[in-house]
């Protein structure tokens, strides 16, 4: 590996940047344990591709936001690093493929140059915060959440209280009651409000709590009705202290927040998150709206003439791909961007129009597409041709044709079926022979690779999930049919029922025997209402049954949508969230890690992360002591319980205390520099018991 030094002026970045580098020789060099660098690089958003020796990056994009310079950047980065291919999430960040691990510290300090980061994209953090695209010029919102999403991502970058949790943690702003940003499916989702209180209006938030896809996917809980805007960070930092120390660690399909609050229950987990107030590092934080109008200047821009040579095809992509947004004269256009991929050429020349012709700013899109922002009127024609020019002006944005896909076994490590070849099929059969529902906005469809549900299959009126299944000795790909699904609005939703699994190439006689079914039969209603009233499942699966026969299939059913040689399930180890590792060398050494950090943060005046790092240290401690002992480390409560059981109580260390207070000071006390002082102290101390003890065992 070539030596790398980062130039970054952000001695923060810079010093995550030159760590990356330096664990990546450590790690050539056999001194890093390879579940432990896998942790490591997660957060920095290296993620391992299905194929090997090679990494996908994913570049986080708080609410999908870019400017012309960002998004040149983004493409500079791939040209050189990757393939030219650019893939847009669901969580609006995006994502590039076949990186050598070498080189993606100095990928990690070009995008920085333009302040893009890759920090906690992946792992077991807080991920990207998503938000409703049109925040700030959606003409039905009470405020723009973009400044709450943007305070929200700046808080908790980098914050000590949740760079090692069991799971990933995910957040959403919507700007109005459509929740377009789908609370119900987070962990905290936030949904804007406004509520008169002492005759005054007062800007807050609708709260989610605990929701989830996956496997068992879980609609979120009512949190707040209303939660003034001040006090968003503090809940959600109380709720991360809370995760942080009961979430499961070693059951990963069991360590999402929805599974703590399911087992305790939301009144109790309440009462567990109303503890911690008092260890808040702020108990208020008013956050700024400065630098986030939306009312930009644009009266220098000068209107290029242009000829429409097609009227009726131009008047088609006004109805269907652009909007009005609240601010006078000023309108949005949607792209749509099949499966979310698109290339070089078209994102530069889509940079240059932003930046000469608009107000420099675009947002990518939960559904995978493009929104650019703030064009006046008159432009619209000229915008028409260059998008025309660029194959962007296809009907349809974020409409029925307009299918979610994730990447599955293009280049993901647990898909099990082609997601994107199964899209792209299906997309067909739409164009080919519904026409009707190309610029039809409410029916979704949604497909995924596999049951993690990145593609949000299970929350959509038609989804599928990539599986495989059995025929005779062989195996086939296929699908998984979810019908009912949807978002209703204000954090309520459907979660889809699983219906039948059919093999992957009778995907689309599937999907055409639903839609026809709902032309004939749902007299108007939309899906969801249709769905409910067939009776759900067992009406779908009568008629869909035919297609799961595997007595019939012939030859091209083995080779799975976009293949050319015969299916072969082949699932790799999943990297949607780092690996805990119980090596007790290395949780020691992490323990001293974490001291010296407490120490530089409480030079630094950062108490609340100096206090937190003392807590993660002692934690650390007590977790490798108790590995040594072959005792279960499944969340930080138990390792504390069971630590002071087992070697407080039992006489081998003595705290001069019980572990429980000697511990729990943490939310029993005001911050202040003397308490950070005196419990970095504690935790020092506690290192040298353990290891003293460790050292005795060992001799």
């Amino acid at each position: 590996m070539q030596s790398f030094r980062s130039e970054i002026e952000n001695p923060i970045v810079q010093k995550d940047i030159i760590e990356l580098g330096d664990k990546i020789q450590q790690f050539y060099d056999g001194k890093i344990d390879e579940e432990k660098f896998r942790s490591l690089r997660l957060a920095r958003g290296v993620y391992g591709q299905r194929q090997f020796g090679v990494q996908m990056i994913r570049i986080k994009l708080p609410y999908g936001k870019v400017t012309s310079d960002q998004l040149l950047r983004i493409c500079n980065v791939s040209e050189e690093y990757s393939r030219g291919r650019l893939h847009i999430t669901t969580r609006q960040d995006i994502q590039i493929h076949y990186v050598s691990l070498d080189r993606t510290p100095e990928l990690w300090a070009e995008l920085e140059k333009s302040d893009i980061t890759l920090r906690e994209a992946c792992g077991n953090a807080v991920r990207n915060v998503t938000a409703s695209p049109d925040a700030g010029i959606n003409p039905e919102e009470p405020f723009d959440v973009t400044p709450y999403a943007h305070a929200v991502f700046q808080f908790f970058l980098r914050n000590p209280i949740c760079q090692e949790l069991g799971r990933k943690f995910k957040v959403s702003f919507s700007s109005a009651e459509d929740d377009s940003a789908l609370s119900y499916m987070h962990d905290i989702g936030f949904i804007a409000k406004i509520k008169v209180i002492d005759g005054k209006p007062v800007l807050g938030f609708k709260v989610m709590l605990a929701g989830g896809l996956g496997s068992q996917p879980r609609l979120a809980d009512v949190a707040f009705d209303f939660l003034e805007a001040d006090k968003i960070i503090p809940y959600m930092e109380s709720i991360l202290r809370v995760f942080d120390r009961y979430g499961e660690r070693s059951k990963r399909a069991k360590a999402r927040l929805k599974f703590l609050v399911k087992d305790l229950g939301l009144e109790a987990f309440n009462e567990i998150v109303a503890k911690e107030q008092k260890a808040l590092s702020n108990q208020s934080v008013a956050i700024s709206t400065e630098g986030f109008s939306n009312n930009p200047d644009l009266s220098a821009i000068v209107a290029p003439e242009v000829t429409i040579e097609d009227v009726d095809a131009y008047e088609a992509w006004k109805a269907s791909n652009v909007f009005a947004q609240k601010q006078d004269g000023l309108f949005a256009i949607g792209i749509k961007v099949n499966i979310g991929d698109f290339y070089l050429p078209e994102a530069r020349a889509l940079a240059a129009l932003i930046k000469e012709y608009a107000a420099d700013e675009l947002r990518f899109t939960l559904r995978q597409n493009i929104l650019v922002r703030h064009v006046r009127e008159d432009l619209l024609p000229f915008f028409y041709t260059k998008l025309k020019e660029l194959g962007f002006t296809d009907l349809g944005y974020e409409a029925v044709a307009d299918i979610t896909a994730c990447p599955g076994t293009d280049t993901c490590n647990l898909g099990i079926a082609s997601s994107t070849g199964a899209a792209e099929e299906l997309g067909k059969v739409l164009k080919a022979e519904y026409p009707q529902f190309a610029t039809e906005s409410d029916l979704v469809i949604k497909i995924s690779g596999c049951m993690n549900a990145c593609g949000q299959h299970n929350l959509c009126n038609i989804g599928f999930q990539g599986m495989s299944i059995k025929a005779g000795k062989y195996v086939a790909p296929a699908l998984q049919v979810l019908l009912g699904g949807g978002t209703l609005g204000d954090g309520a939703a459907r979660i889809a029922d699983k219906v039948i699994k059919v093999p992957s190439k009778r995907g689309p006689e599937a999907l055409r025997l639903i839609l026809n079914d709902y032309i004939e039969n749902s007299g108007g209603v939309d899906f969801v209402e249709y769905y409910e009233s067939k009776g759900g499942q067992k009406y779908f699966y009568d008629f869909l049954k035919p297609l799961s026969s595997t007595d019939d299939l012939v030859d091209s059913d083995f080779i799975d949508w976009g293949a050319e040689e015969k299916y072969e399930k082949a699932v790799g180890t999943g990297e949607c969230a780092g690996v805990v590792i119980d090596l007790v060398a290395t949780l020691l050494y992490d323990s001293k890690e974490k001291l010296t950090n407490a120490q530089e943060a409480l030079s630094a005046g950062k108490l609340s992360d100096a206090i937190y790092f003392a807590y993660s240290s002692m934690v650390h401690t007590a977790k490798a002591i108790l590995t040594a002992e072959g005792t279960k480390t499944n969340t930080h409560n138990k390792i504390i319980s069971d630590f002071n059981e087992i070697f407080v109580q039992g006489g081998k260390i003595d705290l001069g205390t019980d572990f429980e207070s000697f511990i729990y000071q943490i939310n029993q006390n005001e911050q202040s520099e003397d308490f950070a002082k005196s419990y970095i102290a504690d935790a020092d101390k506690f290192y040298n018991l353990v290891d003293t003890y460790r050292t005795a065992e060992l001799a």
